[in-house]
């Protein structure tokens, strides 16, 4: 028996990966490129478009850790289809969903994922099979602000520039945070059901952020807000057409008055797990 981890090479599926593994878990990583696994992991080769390749993945295991990858909505919907039709034939002992920053728990908020996108298909699919299913619901990562735009200006002139207002409050989180609360969910005795937020509570601001860069670095670092196609000209070199649904995001986001997740679903209340502090996320990730 195994907790099965997609995307387990990748940002979020890695430090999972590692967190169970060093819970004294057995974890297989389900890849598309089982080479790329590092040595004495397991791994499974699968497509995440293929029911069978799923299916026969899924089936005996503990519990199941999905996250649909960037890409084309087209594909997305047709992983998202995939995964539902192979819980609902393997079975697994539970599955945890992570929505990857996607909004799934404001009905009747602008931000909120259409009925018909590919993660609304992914959840209400898995939770309808009646298998036990943990949606995990972070809003912003951290990892965002390491991106060469955001972290060099930091590094070279002392400013954190980033689309979004001065006062504007997030519930940042990072790739570890949310590994720890997908650990933690999988390893509960219980499982966890429904959507459980992860990210800072209260929100933190932009000059909260630069305050702990500012702490962490000994120097002094301001915060700046651009606009979301100032970020996007900065961003385009480096994500190519993927940078426009990222501005769409952003745009989105300069039109409410944050971006947090509730108090009563958080994996404070809920898990008792706090995020790390920015300085402590900041050390962990050796940042200079």
């Amino acid at each position: 028996m195994a907790d099965i981890i997609h995307g387990a090479t990748g940002a979020q599926g890695s430090p999972v990966l590692s967190a169970l593994t060093a819970a004294g878990r057995t974890a297989i990583a389900a890849v598309r490129h089982p080479e790329t696994v590092p040595d004495g992991i397991a791994a499974r080769q699968v497509d995440l478009a293929s029911v069978d390749s799923l299916a026969s993945t899924y089936e005996g295991a503990d519990g199941v850790f999905v996250h649909l990858p960037m890409g084309a909505p087209e594909v997305a919907a047709a992983q998202a289809r995939a995964v539902v039709e192979a819980v609902a034939q393997a079975r697994p002992g539970r599955v945890v969903i992570s929505t990857s920053g996607q909004i799934v728990d404001q009905p009747g908020s602008p931000l909120q994922a259409p009925a018909d996108s590919p993660i609304m298909t992914l959840i209400d699919g898995v939770t309808g099979s009646g298998v036990p299913t943990a949606v995990v619901a972070p809003r912003l990562y951290l990892e965002n602000l390491l991106l060469p735009v955001v972290l060099g200006p930091v590094r070279e002139e002392g400013v954190l520039r980033y689309p979004l207002p001065a006062s504007f409050p997030v519930s940042w989180s990072s790739h570890l945070d949310v590994a720890e609360v997908v650990a933690r969910l999988l390893m509960d005795a219980s499982p966890t059901t429904g959507t459980v937020g992860v990210g800072h509570l209260p929100g933190l601001t932009g000059p909260d952020l630069a305050a702990a860069f500012s702490n962490h670095l000994g120097r002094e670092v301001r915060f700046e807000g651009i606009t979301p196609e100032a970020f996007g000209e900065l961003i385009t070199p480096l994500f190519g057409p993927a940078a426009a649904p990222v501005v769409d995001l952003y745009r989105a986001l300069n039109a409410q008055d944050g971006n947090t997740i509730a108090d009563g679903s958080s994996a404070q209340e809920l898990l008792g797990l706090r995020p790390r502090s920015i300085g402590q996320w900041l050390e962990d990730l050796a940042v200079s």
